[in-house]
């Protein structure tokens, strides 16, 4: 093999690996910021509802975001929580995804 050809698969693979490591990364992060939507914490629930703020409608969090509805005890927080199911669902009609009923 040409030195040319050691070098592009070398790179491909680094490349390759970099790419699994940010997928573990990221998959990790998603766990903890929704393990922090019931955390103790006030804060850590403000922060949690940020991320979850970012993400894309879907069924599951859409089901959490109504479990931690139901469940926090400050107003505000829970506010917060509804104006997100709100946007999840519409962006879930408009996505075809059927969620179910709204129980908040």
């Amino acid at each position: 093999m040409n030195r040319t050809l050691k070098t592009a698969a070398l790179t491909v693979l680094a490349a390759a690996a970099a790419g699994a490591l940010a997928a573990i990364i990221i998959r990790g992060q998603i766990s903890r910021h929704r393990r922090d939507m019931f955390s103790p914490s006030a804060f850590r629930r403000l922060a949690a509802l940020g991320h979850m703020s970012r993400e894309p409608a879907s069924v599951d969090a859409i089901r959490v975001l109504r479990d931690f509805i139901s469940w926090e005890p400050r107003k505000p927080l829970r506010e917060r929580a509804q104006a997100i199911v709100d946007r999840m669902m519409s962006d879930a009609v408009e996505l075809g995804i059927h969620p179910g009923p709204e129980t908040a």
